[in-house]
């Protein structure tokens, strides 16, 4: 397997700029994304529905980066009143709001003959509905601001290509996609972009706990590197999405991907 590149540095690009990063919590592309926010010069305010593991997040990333620029309030994606409680909070500790990144997700395998309503359900409710709630919650809070801003979503390839077993999670994402171009039409008319990343294959802990090793291997042999991403590698496409280098994009989404087949 090939090695993935250097880690790129900050170079400044959301300076000034307040975000919320949903699912942020931990090793995956939220908590990436977190601190690669913080590098370009951001103020984050992370948000997850594991308490613990987000407290923990908060304190590693405010040692690291300063208390006065890293919040954290727990927010289950599925629950109206912790979405609105998370934005407003946004809005009261920094005065403002800038990028909203929707990344909370959640996968599993099931053949569609044997999938239940509830396993269906369940991660519709938090890959879909979830990004549904939070991309109002942020286009009321900008669209009430006048001042322009940024929504990043969280699809996947999977929207595109068919996968065995990910019926559920495919349709969420397909549904993430056409969300971003319909909220896309809506948002431009008071100056918000809103766009989309779709990775193939970004390793994490719990994308190891959620898979088996044999699908993770079949996966990665089908990318190009010979690799699966780094979070990291997809969060440095969310942070072009976010700055003003994307300022002409609004309605896409875009493959982070090495992926032929």
């Amino acid at each position: 397997m090939g090695a993935p590149p250097d880690y790129l540095p900050g170079h400044g690009l959301l300076t000034g700029r307040t975000a919320v990063v949903t699912a942020a919590a931990g090793a995956g592309i939220g908590g990436a994304t977190a601190r690669r926010f913080l590098e370009e010069g951001a103020r984050v305010v992370i948000g997850d529905a594991h308490t613990r593991r987000l407290k923990e997040s908060a304190q590693a990333l405010a040692e690291e980066f300063g208390a006065d620029r890293v919040t954290a309030l727990t927010c289950d994606v599925t629950d109206e009143d912790q979405v609105r409680a998370l934005f407003a909070h946004a809005e009261r500790a920094h005065g403002r709001l800038d990028i909203v990144v929707n990344n909370a997700g959640l996968g599993g395998t099931a053949e569609l003959t044997e999938m239940t309503d509830d396993q269906w359900a369940k991660i519709l409710d938090v890959t879909l509905n979830g990004t549904f709630r939070c991309t109002r919650a942020a286009l009321r809070s900008l669209k009430a601001a006048g001042t322009g801003g940024v929504v990043v979503n969280n699809a996947s390839v999977v929207g595109w290509r068919a996968q065995r077993g990910q019926a559920h999670y495919a349709a969420a994402k397909a549904g993430v996609m056409a969300l971003t171009r319909c909220a896309a039409l809506e948002a431009a008319d008071y100056g918000v972009r809103v766009n989309a990343v779709a990775p193939s294959l970004a390793m994490h802990p719990h994308l190891a706990k959620v898979t088996s090793a044999e699908l993770l291997a079949e996966l990665t042999e089908k990318e190009a590197f010979g690799r699966y991403a780094e979070p990291w590698e997809v969060a440095n496409v969310i942070v072009f999405l976010a700055s003003g280098y994307s300022s002409y994009m609004t309605g896409e989404v875009v493959a982070v991907s090495s992926q032929h087949a």
